[in-house]
Order: C-alpha cells, then structure tokens, then sequence
C-alpha cells in the first residue's frame, strides 16, 4: 500500500514518536537497578519494587483509562498520561529511599496506563492499513528498548538520579508533540462498559491467546527486571548489553515479525517465539559465563520481538469489535500478568541465581502447551491455519458459536 494514500500521517507519526519516548523512558532504569540497589542500601527484590510497582499500577489502571477514553475523548486521556508520566520522573530523581521511588513509579505506571489504554486504538483509527499502524507502533516500543538502556548507562554513570530526570525531560517533550499534533478520531464513539470489556473473556480464542500472553508476559519481565542483576556489570556495560537486547527486539518486530507471519501465519509466528524463549531460559539457567548470557540476551530480544510484532494484531482480531474493549481486556491480562515477575524474581534470586530463569521456565511450559492445545482455535478465530489443520473445522465451529456482539464497532 502507498504511504502516502494516508490522510492522517503527521498525527500517526506524532503518537508514534510518543509511544517511543515513552519506551525509552520506561528503559531507562534498566541499566541503573543495581546502582539504585547500592545507593540507597536495599536487596535484590526490594529494587525490583521499581519495576513491580509499575507494572502492577498500570495494569489496574487500564480498565479505568479505558472508561475514561470512551467518556473525554482519547486525546485528553493520552495527554494526561504523558503529564503524569513526566511529573512522577522527574519527582523520582530526587527520591531518598525506595519507598519513595516505588509510589511514584506506581504513579509513573497509571500514566503510562493512560497512554497505552488510548494510543494504539487511537493510531488503529486514524490509518487506512492497520497492519502497517500496529507495525509502525511495535517497531517504537522496539526501538524505545534498544535507545533507552543506552541512555540510561550513559548517564548513570554519572548519577542513578540522572535517568529519570532525563525521561521527565522527554515526556515534556512528549507533550508538547501531543498537545500539537494528535488528533481524535472523527468516528465519535460511545461510553464503554465495564461488563463490555469482561465480555471479551467469553471467546475461546481469545482466552487462549490471554493465557499464552500472560505466560509469555511473566518471561518478559523476568529477563527485563532481573537480568540486570544477574549479569553483575557496571552501568555503561549493563546498558550496551541491554542495548544489544532491545536491538534484538527491533529486529525480530521490524525485520522478521511480519514477514515471517506473512509466510507462516501470525499463530504460528507466536509459537515459534515462545519456543525460542523457553530454550533462552535454560541457556540464561545454564549459562557458564557472562559473554554466554550476553549471548542469550540478545537472542531472548530477538525471540520477543517476533512475538511483539504479533500479539497486539492477534488480539485487535480476536478481541471486541469495538478495538478500546479489545485493548483494555488484553492489556488487563498482559501487564498483570507481568506484574509479579521482577519481586518473584528478586525473592528466588536469594536462594539461587539461576531460579529465577528456572520458574520463568516453568511458567513459559504452561503457555507453550495452552499454545499446542488451542493454537488452531487462535488460527480459526483468525482466519489461518496451523500445522494440524485438520482440527482447524472443529476450532471454527467452536469460535463461532460462541462470539457475541459486546461493543459497537469501528
């Protein structure tokens, strides 16, 4: 398709640049875990409250946002979010213990709530390809990984403070992109339900992908949250290694993702990412020495990017018709699933350096065989098939009758 047939381009880049900003605000603090862990004489799991606290704020907080979008608009909603975002690290540079520092990264995660509740249903309306849109929006969180941890080794080594001073710089940044550029869609939609968004749960195929992702998300944030302090390195090594990570990702989201699902089907792009994780955790469990687990690392990013170029898609298509329910639900699930991930982590990681990647392990296994079971009602539900295609009949029957309309659509 021609880029150019795009009426609202300026508006889908300003969001864009946004959701980038946002990332790399988000991985910044990656680099700089032990260095805070140090400076203000805490353990492992209490640093991880950094990224816990987050996590678990902003996956509460995606239920309300979504209400909140149906009711002011999502332009209101979003700016929101970027001031809050912007406020609380900017507060959190001058935080003393990590009491202090977990509140307002749980105030940084209800912004960043807010912001991800609204930006890519905003972006999916906007464009004519939302194939292209959803891309476009993964390939920014891709690059926001790999930019941020640079920027946070770089100047963490001159002060753990600095980080964070520097993504609320950003996020003001981000706003004054927002408060000029964005737009709302002109399709003016009505007030979403809570009852619309736990409706979204009642489709077979969706509940699959629900539970897939959830196991899938746990990993994630099992190697973004602890792996810093595995690897035992100081802050501008920690950040290029993290660098290295996140340019995994962007590969597998904007090099192999896509095209890899154009040949094989977006399911089945899924499954192979999950599989590929699962061996990285034992590689990570069973590494012999930190040039291995860097090694790993990257390989982890690139087998996380192939998942992320595909989930959100496989959600929008499995989900509500109305795309703010679909987001809302998936997003419930996504990030709270995540949300334990670093504290558990931090916790086993007192007992054994390795058991945090052995639980990851474990937790990854339960998804990869929820996967094997369901992914020809995902593929079904999807228009594709999967391998065992023979069963693919039956999968669309059982999607079929049991989908309901739970939202207007777009």
């Amino acid at each position: 398709m021609d880029r150019r047939s795009e009426p609202n381009r300026s508006a889908i880049y300003a969001t864009t640049l946004v959701a980038f900003l946002a990332i790399a605000g988000i991985a910044v603090v990656d680099p700089i875990l032990p260095a805070i862990g140090e400076a203000i004489g805490v353990t492992a799991w209490q640093v991880e409250l950094l990224f816990t606290a987050y996590i678990a704020v902003m996956a509460l907080g995606m239920i309300p946002a979504t209400l909140a979008s149906g009711r002011f608009g999502f332009k209101p909603v979003l700016i929101t979010g970027v001031s809050v975002v912007g406020l609380a690290a900017i507060l959190a540079s001058f935080s003393d213990n990590i009491v202090q520092l977990s509140v307002l990264r749980g105030v940084w995660g209800l912004g960043n709530a807010m912001f991800f509740a609204t930006a890519m249903v905003v972006l999916v309306n906007l464009a004519v390809d939302r194939e292209w849109v959803v891309g476009l929006f993964e390939t920014a969180l891709g690059l926001g990984f790999a930019v941020g941890p640079l920027i946070g080794g770089l100047l963490g080594e001159v002060s753990w403070r600095l980080p964070f001073f520097v993504c609320g710089v950003f996020m003001v940044l981000a706003l004054g992109v927002a408060s000029r550029k964005l737009r709302e869609p002109t399709n003016r939609q009505a007030s979403v339900r809570v009852g619309q968004i736990f409706a979204t749960y009642r489709r077979p195929a969706f509940i699959a992908l629900c539970v897939v992702t959830a196991a899938y998300n746990f990993v994630f944030f099992v190697v973004l949250g602890y792996t810093p302090l595995f690897l035992g390195l100081d802050v501008i090594p920690l950040g290029l290694a993290f660098t290295g990570w996140g340019l995994g990702l962007a590969a597998g989201i904007m090099v192999i993702g896509h095209r890899l699902a154009h040949r094989i089907g977006a399911v089945q792009t899924v499954g192979v990412a999950i599989t590929g994780l699962l061996v990285c955790m034992v590689l990570f469990a069973t590494s012999a020495s930190t040039a291995e687990a860097l090694v790993v690392l990257v390989l982890a990013g690139l087998c996380m990017g192939l998942a992320n170029a595909n989930l959100t898609d496989l959600a929008l298509g499995l989900g509500s018709s109305d795309r703010r329910v679909a987001t809302g639900a998936f997003n419930l699930v996504r990030w709270g699933a995540a949300a334990p991930a670093p504290i558990i982590s931090g916790k086993l990681a007192e007992q054994s350096l390795s058991l945090p990647f052995w639980v990851g392990f474990g937790v990854l296994a339960v998804g990869v065989l929820v996967y094997l079971a369901f992914a020809h009602v995902m593929a079904a539900g999807y228009g594709e098939r999967v391998l065992w295609s023979r069963w693919n009949r039956a999968a669309a029957k059982t999607e079929h009758s049991a989908e309901e309309p739970v939202g207007e659509a777009y």
